[in-house]
């Protein structure tokens, strides 16, 4: 498909709520494919819609065993703490040390607007919290305890 530029801190769109996708038609299934390539190409783990410019619930999550999209998700439970350095693609070069939960279960839609429930911990629960926080207009600097940092 197509690599999408990904917007950067500043822009105002990453500071938006998104929208509910509320059917799958070849724009959203576009949309995806092109958001896996573009997560692939900049080497992160995860992406929001909102990244790319585009003002809906839509994440995609690779933490090492293949892309996971989740449409319209949302976080049923969590529990327990997790507190290490983050970063973010729109946030290039920078990184500071965040909490989120050490586990999480959450409800989201495939790409046939199917229900699924997908149960996470670590890394993986991180980058659900993370994306998630994206389609509320939330950046992982607005959660940074201490400094946000350059990375060398």
């Amino acid at each position: 498909m197509a690599i999408r530029i990904i917007r950067t801190d500043g822009d105002e769109v990453l500071r938006k709520k998104s929208r509910a996708v509320d059917k799958i038609n070849d724009k959203i299934l576009e949309l995806v494919e092109d958001m896996i390539d573009t997560m692939y190409e900049a080497d992160g783990v995860g992406l929001a819609a909102p990244q790319v410019g585009v003002l809906k619930r839509v994440v995609v999550i690779d933490v090492g065993d293949g892309p996971i999209v989740m449409i319209n998700p949302e976080i049923l439970e969590s529990s327990g703490e997790q507190t290490d350095d983050e970063g973010c693609l729109s946030l290039p070069g920078k990184f500071g040390c965040v909490t989120r939960p050490y586990y999480v279960k959450a409800k989201a839609y495939d790409t046939k607007m199917n229900e699924f429930v997908i149960e996470a911990e670590e890394l993986f629960a991180r980058a659900i919290c993370h994306e998630i926080d994206h389609l509320e207009g939330v950046l992982f600097k607005d959660k940074v305890e201490g400094s946000l940092n350059e990375r060398e």
